[in-house]
């Protein structure tokens, strides 16, 4: 029942953004008179059915982590990740329930993660942006996009109360591509499927029908879709399409952890939660791949 509700997810989400319309109409003092004409509890009740609906995702049974090569190379540091807790990202939602976030330790010249500016940093100036993303597991590619730009970060106060607050809710209610950005689905051939996120404008090089083995190259890191500063999102599922998905958990068996915490992720950098993927990095430990 969970996955059926789950797959008409963007069904549910149109009366959430009839609530937000509505709201913004009745700021302005614009709501038209045929809406006026539905009685107030009428529309209410749609709206918070909508709102219930649209928050059911499935579960996965109890399960061990699934084994799997590393989407990087070189030095990371890991964030939002099921090392740390699960959920993650604290939701299921498109699932993501173990999913976890990768970027490049900061140098010299990488941007504050909060500074004072009327602008966000340009992606260019991340060490991220642009490293290459490799697939994870052989399979075939069930889904790509590529067209979505590479945005600014949202590193300064105004930037960060948008991208919490308005921005946030309209990319929730804009689908997939808004909050994913740009980004590749594989369908491994043992039926789990992953997701790599936020990708490059123009980076992907893969197809759907593809088939890849894990190592071959998908794309590049990129700052598109719901994302604060240019990052790679990668979460396991079990089936490839994630409105219907439930997340899977996951383990990179070509990795190493040095021990070393970095530093701009420092005050993230806790003791892991009980239900923790221990073989995954914590918040904020770099691992090398």
């Amino acid at each position: 029942m969970r996955r059926a509700i789950s797959r008409l997810k963007p069904l549910w989400l149109l009366p959430v953004l009839l609530g937000v319309t509505l709201g913004v109409l009745g700021v302005l003092g614009a709501v038209p008179d045929f809406v006026r004409s539905v009685p107030s509890m009428v529309l209410l009740v749609v709206i918070a059915l909508g709102a219930l609906l649209s928050g059911v995702h499935p579960k996965a049974d109890e399960h061990e982590p699934h084994v799997m090569a590393s989407p990087v190379r070189g030095r990371w540091a890991a964030l939002n990740t099921p090392g740390q807790q699960l959920p993650s990202h604290g939701s299921r939602f498109l699932g993501q329930y173990a999913a976890v976030d990768i970027l490049q330790p900061a140098t010299a010249a990488t941007p504050a993660k909060v500074r004072k500016a009327w602008r966000g940093s340009r992606p260019q100036e991340y060490p991220s942006f642009g490293a290459p993303v490799y697939a994870m597991a052989p399979g075939v590619v069930t889904r790509t996009w590529s067209r979505s730009r590479d945005h600014r970060a949202r590193n300064t106060w105004q930037a960060l109360l948008y991208m919490m607050t308005l921005e946030g809710a309209l990319r929730t209610l804009g689908g997939q591509r808004a909050i994913i950005g740009n980004h590749v689905i594989v369908h491994h051939d043992d039926g789990t499927a992953a997701v790599y996120a936020h990708l490059r404008t123009g980076s992907v090089v893969v197809g759907v029908g593809q088939r890849v083995d894990a190592g071959d190259p998908l794309g590049e890191v990129g700052n598109t879709g719901n994302t604060s500063e240019p990052h790679l999102h990668v979460h396991l599922m079990d089936r490839p399409n994630p409105n219907a998905a439930a997340g899977l958990k996951m383990t990179w068996a070509n990795i190493a952890r040095p021990g070393e915490i970095e530093p701009s992720l420092a005050e993230i950098a806790k003791e892991p939660a009980e239900n923790a993927v221990l073989s995954m990095p914590r918040n904020g430990e770099i691992f090398e791949a």
